[in-house]
Order: structure tokens, then sequence, then C-alpha cells
């Protein structure tokens, strides 16, 4: 089942009031590209990791309660994104876009900047057409760049992968522009 933005924010709210006290979520992957750069595209998830007020394990129960009400996949909501995480910039937070903002429930999504460097560290197949769209969307390839090549000079493990999928990238639209 996809994930439109309407029934996103719909689970984050239902998730939301569910909750014993304030929490913050942070969401990356798919779930921001849709939820705070308006793409359209196809996600079965929200790749979200508390940040504050709560942890993962203490939101596992409410998330299966969301899943059960709202017919949807029991990882509706997961940390996945979180494999990734000591990858983005230390200023990544500067950056953060809120996208919900309900009484006990605070939704942020990574900018799309920091989206494609975590794209560029995934390098699946299916990043290709998201971490495109994030350039046409406006993500600086020259910050990406900078970043992940100082990621490597700290002999962080997945910089050769990130910067030959950066590089593919780039090519795509240098021959798109030749």
């Amino acid at each position: 089942m996809n994930l439109t933005e309407v029934v996103m924010r719909n689970a984050l709210r239902n998730l939301g009031e569910r909750l014993p006290r304030a929490a913050r979520i942070i969401v990356g992957g798919g779930g921001a590209m849709v939820l705070a750069h308006g793409f359209r595209l196809a996600t079965t998830d929200i790749d979200g990791v508390p940040a504050a007020g709560v942890t993962m394990e203490e939101l596992a129960p409410f998330i299966a309660e969301v899943a059960r009400e709202l017919s949807l996949p029991a990882d509706w909501l997961n940390p996945y994104y979180s494999t990734f995480a000591h990858v983005l910039p230390l200023d990544y937070g500067s950056r953060l876009i809120t996208v919900c903002d309900f009484p006990r429930l605070k939704v942020d999504a990574l900018s799309k900047d920091d989206l494609l460097i975590m794209k560029c560290f995934a390098a699946r197949q299916k990043d290709t057409l998201h971490a495109r769209a994030l350039i046409r969307g406006g993500a600086r390839l020259d910050f990406v760049r900078t970043h992940i090549e100082s990621l490597e000079r700290k002999r962080i493990p997945g910089t050769e992968k990130a910067l030959r999928f950066l590089d593919e990238l780039e090519e795509f639209f240098s021959d798109r522009e030749d």
C-alpha cells in the first residue's frame, strides 16, 4: 500500500493523539520528500526517528495501534533511515522543516540537501529516481559533494560508493545539458 500525503498526515495525527507526552520525530526518505518538499512519489512507509520525548521502543505499541486502526503496514513508521544518520552534517538540524505540529507530536523533515546525502549513501536502484528528483527540486550538488568528500577524508565507510553514485547523478545531468 502506497502512503499518500493525506494518509501520512492522518497516521501521524492519530499517533500524536495516542502519545502520553510530547514527542518529536525527524523523518527522512520518501516520507520527507512527500511531506516537506511536495514530491509526488510512491512510498510504503515513513522513515522516522524519535528526536525528543520518546524512544522507538515506547512508540512501537502506538505505531501498531495506528497500523491496525488505519489498515497500514506494521512498519508504516520505522527507523530504517537511522542506518545512514551518521553521515548527516552536524548542522542538519538548522535545515529541518516542520511538517506536522500536533499537540503532542511535532514532526520535522530533512532538507533536500540532507536527503540527497543519505540517498547517495544508500545508493539503491530506487534511490536514483528520488535523487534525480531532489536535484531537479533544488538540492545543491556542490554542498553534497563537499560534505561527502569531507567524510571521505575522515575515512567514513561507504564514501567511495556514495561518491560513485553522486558522479553518476552529475553525469546524468551533464549529458542532458549537451
